[in-house]
């Protein structure tokens, strides 16, 4: 498949390339994105290379991993999305924002924007995020997006080694309005 671009009011979502590499190294200094996210730490340059110029693509070409950079209407990189194909109708997203656009909704903006591309283009009927227990910057976009806390995994997580709890959430197109390629009936409620 190839690489799809998304806009929304403030944001163009696009996949990034070679270009973006020295923005993208830059930017995972930042030590909140060490330790929150499962990038390699130290991250050194060829990271970032091996990311843009590889993994990225790769992840297009096979359909199995939808990464694009958040950029700002001036071109600036504002944060990282991907969502991961993790069975025939469900994926996981993933995000990070830069230190100094933390705050202000633009990963949630982005995560909406996404979630609908693959509702809608690819059929997807889940999307699952999850974060280390702690993470409560992660678990804010979720929850402005609209996610559904379904509670704590454990162990789910191994970041850098260690293995760690962490919350998982969902959103179903029908959170946004959507509708779902398969029916959908809820357990009774409780």
């Amino acid at each position: 498949m190839e690489p799809v671009t998304l806009t929304t009011g403030r944001l163009r979502l696009r996949a990034v390339g070679p270009a973006d590499t020295e923005a993208v190294y830059e930017a995972a200094q930042d030590p909140d994105i060490q330790r929150w996210t499962t990038i390699p730490s130290p991250y050194l340059p060829e990271h970032a290379r091996g990311f843009t110029e590889e993994m990225v693509p790769g992840g297009w070409a096979h359909g199995s991993m939808f990464t694009w950079g958040i950029f700002l209407a001036g071109g600036e990189l504002a944060g990282m999305l991907s969502l991961t194909m993790r069975a025939p109708a469900a994926a996981e997203v993933g995000f990070w924002a830069t230190k100094e656009h933390r705050g202000l909704g633009h990963v949630t903006e982005a995560v909406l924007a996404a979630c609908r591309w693959i509702f809608t283009d690819l059929g997807v009927d889940r999307v699952e995020w999850r974060a280390e227990v702690g993470n409560h910057g992660s678990r804010g976009v979720a929850e402005r997006a609209g996610f559904t806390l379904e509670g704590t995994l454990r162990s789910a997580i191994n970041n850098k080694g260690v293995r760690r709890d962490c919350w998982i959430a969902s959103l179903l197109p029908s959170d946004l309005g959507l509708p779902s390629t398969a029916p959908y009936l809820p357990g009774p409620a409780r």
